[in-house]
């Protein structure tokens, strides 16, 4: 029998996808577990391996659309297996951005991570007729179990069982949505490999709830509310603006660079943003003193740790200490209030050259010493550029710090990361000749700070309030 391909759940909290790159075409052969394809989720791209091994039957879902989990992207079965008509449909085109733009900003956590909200499931796909794939070229004794779809199996289980030799259809999931971990893998070899088989599922049978995605939270403006606050309405999504004259194709001698599927995603986020937020920019400079001084002295011992020990590190410190200081900063608009967020959850803005910028998340980052800050810094940085971050991993920001100082820019008026209040610029440190005590004039490294807010949240007081503890924690900083 044929084995679909569907559309995996590849986070807590991933609504959609975009195919990217087809690594098989139809009619080629492919092994269980070789990789199949990439699909990119809000600017990560991650390798899907193939379910089963067999022939390509059919591609659903062309390179470049964007589909919601559960739906059927391709079909693997037996050389010469004929599929139905029926379930080599297309799924029909929409565009990458119709599902995000229903959805608003974030709410405080309040229910388990993935937890369904009342009133936002995603429809279950339309059932299909169940008609049996002509297997007149197959082998009629195969193992019932070997009908089994697997669904999605992440790279980790897949090279575990290739190196022990397990056979998948054998092991019973324990995951959500029946998926097979890594756990249900070791369990398995544990007990002598007596496991039963899991039920048997017809390959044309619609997924079931655990094989959708969950209704989430985007960072970028389009994140679903984790819970809902008594009483508290949803804010109304924002229409998208529409260009004020059409854009002219190419001419004699022009060069058209066609959209990426990452730079698509960053032209709606910082459209949107702009459309959405009231942009007010303030700027402060910082006498980085005695944080030059602490880096001198301890960059050789963090690098001891195994940390490369960063000017950002600093300012991702004196942010989380602001933050805990001014509140109100580290929340979002809705109609019906500001909605304060009880987790300090730092967004660091990392360029990934000419593909573009991603902003992964250091989660409750108020907890983390210079130390603690200064290692996830260094990971989600170094796996940003190997495109390693998992889709989670740049969702759930609170407040962002973009650094670009490392270009050599001094000061800058960066956009804010919706649903975020507000977004810190970094500039170059730099030695500047500056009025110090006793009106002397001194060469200290100083650094502008600007800090770009949403004005329906904060006045210029609050922000410069803001502003100003993050410039006396870096001027204070301890020896």
């Amino acid at each position: 029998m044929a084995t679909k391909v569907i559309m995996p759940q590849l986070g807590e909290s991933v609504v959609e996808g975009t195919v990217t790159t087809w690594l098989k075409k139809e009619g080629e052969t492919i092994a269980e577990f070789e990789s199949l394809l990439e699909i990119n989720t809000d600017k990560v791209d991650t390798e899907i391996p193939s379910p089963a091994g067999g022939t390509i039957l059919k591609i659903i879902v062309p390179e470049g659309q964007t589909v919601t989990a559960g739906t059927i992207l391709a079909w693997i079965g037996e050389p010469g297996e004929v599929l139905p008509a029926s379930l080599a449909e297309p799924v029909e085109a929409r565009p990458a951005d119709t599902l995000r733009q229903a959805q608003d900003i974030a709410l405080p956590q309040a229910r388990p991570q993935g937890a369904l909200r009342a009133g936002t499931e995603p429809p279950l796909a339309e059932p299909v007729e169940a008609r049996p794939v002509d297997t007149s070229t197959s082998s009629a004794t195969a193992p019932v179990a070997a009908a089994r779809d697997l669904g999605f199996i992440s790279p980790v289980v897949a090279r575990l069982a290739a190196d022990k030799k397990v056979d998948l259809t054998r092991v019973k999931g324990t995951g959500q949505g029946g998926r097979i971990t890594k756990k249900d893998v070791l369990d398995y070899l544990e007990k002598g490999e007596k496991a039963e088989p899991a039920a048997v599922a017809a390959p044309w049978e619609t997924p079931g709830e655990g094989d959708l995605f969950r209704p989430t939270e985007l960072q970028f403006g389009t994140e679903k509310p984790q819970a809902e606050a008594p009483g508290l309405r949803q804010a109304q999504p924002t229409a998208p603006v529409q260009p004020v004259a059409p854009v002219q194709p190419a001419k004699g001698g022009e060069q058209l660079i066609p959209h990426t599927t990452m730079r698509k995603r960053i032209a709606e986020h910082m459209v949107n943003s702009k459309h959405t937020s009231p942009h007010v920019t303030t700027v402060m400079e910082s006498d980085f003193k005695r944080v030059a001084a602490h880096y001198a002295k301890n960059k050789d011992a963090f690098a001891r740790d195994g940390v490369k020990l960063t000017y950002t590190a600093y300012f991702a410190a004196a942010t989380a200490a602001a933050l805990r200081a001014f509140p109100l900063v580290n929340s979002s608009w809705s109609d019906e209030g500001v909605i304060i967020h009880p987790q300090v959850n730092l967004a660091i803005a990392v360029s990934l050259g000419a593909e573009g910028l991603i902003v992964p998340v250091i989660p409750n980052a108020d907890g983390l010493s210079l130390l603690g800050l200064a290692r996830a810094i260094n990971d989600i940085a170094t796996r940003a550029r190997a495109h390693r971050l998992n889709p989670d991993e740049v969702r759930g920001g609170t407040f962002s710090i973009t650094n670009h100082g490392t270009s050599g820019s001094l000061f800058a008026t960066p956009v804010i990361n919706q649903p975020q209040c507000a977004i810190l610029g970094v500039g170059a440190v730099q030695k500047r000749a500056v009025v110090v005590e006793g009106d002397a004039i001194a060469v200290r490294p100083m650094v502008y700070l600007s800090l770009t807010f949403d004005h329906r949240i904060l006045d210029g007081a609050s922000a410069d309030g803001f502003l100003a503890k993050v410039v006396e924690v870096l001027n204070n900083w301890p020896d």
